[in-house]
């Protein structure tokens, strides 16, 4: 397993010289929280006022973190990292929005994704946020069994019908579908109806996947008692790790609400979390599929020893390695030279819509610790490689 995330000829082989002199420029800015907070501010402002953003937007850190605005749009990009054994999972990154008419056009935009999906062997899985499918009141309300009205019981019907209709979708067209983690206090709802998805289409592998956001201290246990109701239902299941998207907001509402917060007291428990759950997982490999979203190195490394130790080929279909598009490219492109399977989450939609996830991904790699320097690190030291060749 000769894998080796400092080389960074391997990491950046897909990006032109000027590129990496975008990406670099643009992670220098990322690294100032006041001027990520800022430019947060003045393009929220400018949104306000109905002021062209697009023009500035796109070709700067929308480029860098999105494929396109359309699936179409998106094509060039999923070409290109096919060429270094590469795939793209195309995320429709619109979110916050309510009403029917952005339901309708949500679940028509994931139908479409997942049919593109069907027809190009580039593009591994389908995946959807469940919000984009219901009302935050329905989700919160659901997940803490509260007593809800009889229009919200219908729209609480209405969502497990939606998320049907795309599952069924991607069991027909064969293509495994991963349901994203939210908020803690909409997840019991969308747990549960995941699982009601596996129990109708993972009778014969893992199609429909749920997300483990391991910065949760119970999620460990939860992923244990998931995989106990899928040896009692005979279908396999379907476990997506990440860390977790949500921790300051996270913490803010258990004080807000007076109980204890869902997440591990810091980093390191998070870490012993994640790996604990890949490791449970993997023993359990008969049964689950594992689809490993992390940036950390240990946590990618940890996965492919287990496969070595168990004499398992490094493209076994049941494990899969994934980072986000325009990050942690010295995972995904050396971990793939090395011939495992490797998917770049490719986020696409209007520039105006997307605005809400490119924040998440400035202000994420901001906070998190090492995260914009080590990309900074890599992205530099490719730069003189290549001046000094």
């Amino acid at each position: 397993m000769n894998i080796d995330f400092k080389n960074t000829e391997i990491a950046f082989v897909s990006k032109s010289n000027t590129d990496l002199r975008k990406a670099r420029f643009l992670y220098r800015v990322m690294a100032s929280k006041l001027i990520t907070k800022i430019s947060k501010v003045l393009t929220q402002f400018a949104m306000s006022i109905r002021f062209p953003i697009k023009w500035f937007v796109k070709p700067t850190i929308y480029k860098l973190f999105v494929g396109g605005e359309t699936i179409t749009e998106c094509s060039p990009t999923v070409e290109l990292l096919s060429k270094f054994n590469v795939k793209a999972i195309l995320d429709y990154s619109v979110e916050g929005k309510e009403s029917i008419e952005d339901i309708n056009k949500a679940l028509e935009e994931t139908l479409n994704s997942i049919k593109n999906a069907g027809q190009n062997p580039n593009i591994p899985f389908a995946v959807f946020k469940p919000t984009a499918f219901t009302t935050s009141n329905v989700l919160t309300k659901a997940s803490a069994g509260e007593k809800m009205s009889e229009e919200e019981r219908k729209e609480a019907q209405n969502f497990k019908n939606r998320i049907n209709t795309l599952c069924k979708a991607a069991f027909e067209a064969d293509i495994p579908i991963l349901i994203d983690a939210e908020d803690s206090w909409y997840q019991n709802f969308i747990d549960e109806t995941t699982e009601e998805m596996m129990q109708l289409y993972n009778k014969e592998k893992a199609i429909v996947f749920n997300t483990w956001q391991m910065y949760r201290h119970d999620r460990l246990e939860h992923l244990k008692m998931t995989y106990e109701k899928a040896i009692k239902g005979n279908y396999y299941l379907g476990a997506k790790f990440v860390r977790g998207a949500y921790m300051e907001k996270e913490r803010a509402r258990a004080i807000e609400k007076d109980y204890e917060s869902p997440i591990c007291k810091d980093k390191a428990e998070t870490d012993i979390s994640y790996n604990n759950a890949l490791k449970f997982a993997f023993e359990k490999r008969e049964v689950v599929s594992i689809f490993n979203g992390t940036h950390n190195e240990k946590s990618s490394l940890l996965l492919a020893k287990l496969m070595k130790e168990n004499n398992i080929n490094s493209d076994d279909k049941r494990f899969w390695f994934s980072q986000l598009y325009g990050m942690s490219d010295n995972i995904s492109f050396n971990m793939a030279k090395a011939k495992y399977n490797v998917a770049k989450y490719l986020p696409y939609g209007p520039v105006k819509h997307v605005l809400p996830y490119l924040f998440r991904r400035a202000e994420e790699n901001t906070s998190v610790e090492g995260q914009t320097s080590r990309e900074l690190f890599l992205i530099s030291t490719e730069i003189k490689r290549r001046k000094n060749k």
